[in-house]
């Protein structure tokens, strides 16, 4: 789907008006971003979403999706990429199941006064948002039957490792 065509239908059940007002942008601004551009004539005004896309292949940070995931509630998960099948979940599993002995490690420590800090909660959210991370990771391999991005995974590990 095309970023216009997503807009169009956005727009189809919210008011192009509120839109517009909670913006502060015109009316046909908010039109505008829901057509089709016109490379041809040379002219349309690249909508938010086209923009975000250009920022994100621009720096390369998916640090940028993050942020808006999160805005919105949720998280982002990049998806793996088709390779040949695995003999590398041994090794995946037992880091995902080491991964999670250090979140109970940093809770365990932070819970050792009886009290949780900010900077200790801020630690724990960020421990968990990895965990969550790389658990999606891992599943959304097991259900694609594609084991390549835990191949390349416990292979960095490994070079890490030796050093």
């Amino acid at each position: 789907m095309q970023s216009y065509e997503l807009l169009r239908e956005v727009l189809e059940k919210t008011s192009p008006k509120k839109v517009s007002a909670d913006l502060g942008l015109s009316l046909s601004m908010i039109y505008k971003w829901a057509e089709a551009p016109d490379h041809a004539a040379g002219s349309g005004t690249g909508n938010p979403l086209d923009r975000i896309e250009a920022l994100l292949q621009s720096t390369g940070d998916q640090r940028l999706v993050q942020w808006i995931c999160q805005r919105a509630g949720g998280f982002f998960i990049l998806n793996p990429k088709n390779t040949p099948h695995p003999h590398y979940l041994i090794p995946a599993t037992n880091q995902i199941v080491q991964d999670f002995a250090d979140l109970l490690h940093v809770i365990a420590t932070a819970t050792a006064d009886d009290r949780i800090t900010p900077a200790e909660a801020e630690q724990i959210r960020a421990r968990w948002e990895e965990l969550k991370t790389e658990t999606e990771g891992f599943v959304t391999c097991c259900e694609d039957g594609n084991f390549g991005p835990l191949k390349n995974k416990v292979n960095k590990h490994t070079a890490a490792d030796r050093r």
